[in-house]
């Protein structure tokens, strides 16, 4: 992962890097691996991300079939 630094600018290069991390999930897998995790927490950690997974597709779905609203966009002001 590489991150420019623009003018010297490094709590915004550190932004971005933080940014970046996120959405790659590294945060996530770190914490996952900083302690044991038992097997029943697994199962149920994974069950449910499989019925979060399941429900985003089900909605996007609908929404493509006009069936639900789509969400609407975020305005981001720079």
């Amino acid at each position: 992962m590489q991150v420019l630094v623009r003018e010297n600018n490094v709590d915004q290069a550190l932004r971005v890097l933080k940014k970046k991390m996120q959405r790659e999930g590294l945060f996530r897998e770190m914490k996952a691996r900083s302690a044991f995790e038992k097997p029943s927490e697994k199962r149920a950690r994974e069950k449910a991300e499989a019925i979060r997974r399941q429900r985003k597709l089900a909605r996007k779905k609908l929404q493509r079939e006009g069936l639900l609203p789509a969400p609407k966009k975020a305005i981001r002001a720079r």
